[in-house]
């Protein structure tokens, strides 16, 4: 065999890990141009993919990347790794050389990187690139929910990439040439335009009691500084109990009453009682408080959900994103409305910024309604971007409980 090409191995590696890039570069100068820049000056970047999830270059990566995961399996796989759930730079100790061991097997971190027992920056930059994959933060430092992740079996991985090569299969056709995609158990959006990956976004999506439904549709609207109606079904989840607790909740919250007559005084209200689900709630508009925020990004649906912004910003940096009743909340959404917007004559990133500052509640109509998907992929792969997977937080791959990293968050739309 020619030294200009790769072995089986050296190809399943290259795969899984994401190092085969481009088709017009050869795979063995993109291996090796991966292991020049993997050091500790380059270990707080985590190559992030271009490809859009739902495209057929993804679809064709992820059919490739289920043939590599069964010769892996053929081959042994792994096994799960005996390590404390607190490592870091500078730990020592045989839990780094299985770290270490696991790390290579997956292509995360290249085998010549040595079996030391130091926790070094090649082993942090191998963590950093494993937790990218798997949806977590990428800290460089083992925890509970990385070692979670890292020991889910290779046969439920390669189960996942089965199931959802069908789901992107159903995706494969044309979607447009500008949409939205939203992942629902990545709690990621996508915008794409010219087949490319334009801006993406964390995102805060249902509970798994309160899931965000799967849905075809198109964004017409932008609402700047709205005010929030109160769904029936948080009045009697959330609302009724919140004020048996903190009488003031309402009031703090700048949260309205509304009944035929007018507005109600709180104190007026049995909270003990169903009399607060026959009246209409309105909170006002103000982007530090209003749970839309800023800005509503209106979405035609029978589910009656919606894309908004949020007060609750510290969400976006959680793992754990599973926090809402529905409706999704969207990272950096002035980016994502200035795309949304981009082709709007007179909606530009100023007066974006213009709008929201004044604190009126503005309309904006799109002028070309954007395409927009509500998905559900919990396994996916992409030339330049490796094997992606996340929990099945609603359990729709139908393979049992997922290793979910926490189970935690605030009770909200």
């Amino acid at each position: 065999m020619s030294n200009m090409s790769l072995t089986r191995r050296e190809t399943v590696l290259a795969l899984l890990s994401g190092a085969a890039t481009a088709a017009s570069v050869p795979a063995f100068a993109q291996q090796a141009e991966w292991r020049q820049s993997y050091d500790a000056g380059a270990r707080n970047a985590v190559a992030r993919s271009s490809t859009p999830m739902l495209s057929p270059e993804s679809l064709q990566a992820t059919e490739q990347a289920i043939v590599a995961y069964r010769d892996l399996a053929a081959r042994g796989g792994w096994q799960p790794v005996q390590i404390g759930d607190k490592l870091a730079i500078g730990s020592r100790g045989p839990a780094v050389i299985a770290l270490r061991q696991r790390l290579i097997i997956t292509g995360d971190l290249d085998a010549s990187a040595g079996t030391s027992n130091v926790y070094d920056s090649y082993v942090e930059a191998g963590v950093r690139r494993f937790q990218s994959r798997v949806g977590l933060s990428t800290t460089g430092a083992i925890n509970r929910a990385t070692v979670n992740a890292l020991n889910v079996p290779i046969d439920r991985r390669i189960r996942q990439l089965e199931t959802n090569v069908v789901r992107l299969r159903s995706w494969s056709g044309n979607l447009g040439n500008r949409y939205v995609v939203a992942n629902i158990p990545a709690a990621m959006v996508e915008t794409v335009e010219n087949g490319h990956v334009a801006t993406r976004h964390a995102a805060g999506v249902g509970k798994i009691d309160r899931q965000s439904p799967l849905l075809q549709t198109k964004i017409p609207e932008i609402n700047f500084n709205p005010t929030w109606t109160v769904p029936a079904s948080i009045i009697r989840k959330d609302l009724i109990p919140k004020m048996q607790k903190e009488p003031n909740y309402l009031t703090e919250n700048k949260i309205r009453i509304i009944g035929p007559s007018g507005e109600i005084p709180p104190a007026q209200v049995n909270w003990r009682s169903d009399e607060a689900t026959r009246y209409t709630f309105r909170q006002d508009p103000g982007g530090d408080f209003n749970s839309l925020g800023f800005v509503r990004i209106n979405i035609p649906s029978p589910h009656g959900v919606y894309m908004h912004d949020t007060p609750a910003k510290g969400v976006f940096g959680d793992d754990y994103r599973f926090v809402s009743s529905g409706c999704m909340r969207v990272q950096n959404v002035r980016d994502y409305v200035a795309w949304l917007l981009k082709e709007t004559p007179g909606w530009d990133r100023a007066k974006i910024d213009e709008t929201i500052l004044s604190g009126e509640r503005v309309n904006a109509r799109i002028s070309n309604p954007v395409p927009c998907y509500w998905v559900y992929v919990t396994a996916w792969a992409t030339p330049d971007g490796g094997v992606q997977f996340r929990d099945d937080i609603y359990n729709k791959d139908g393979l049992g409980p997922a290793p979910v990293a926490q189970l935690q968050g605030d009770q909200d739309i």
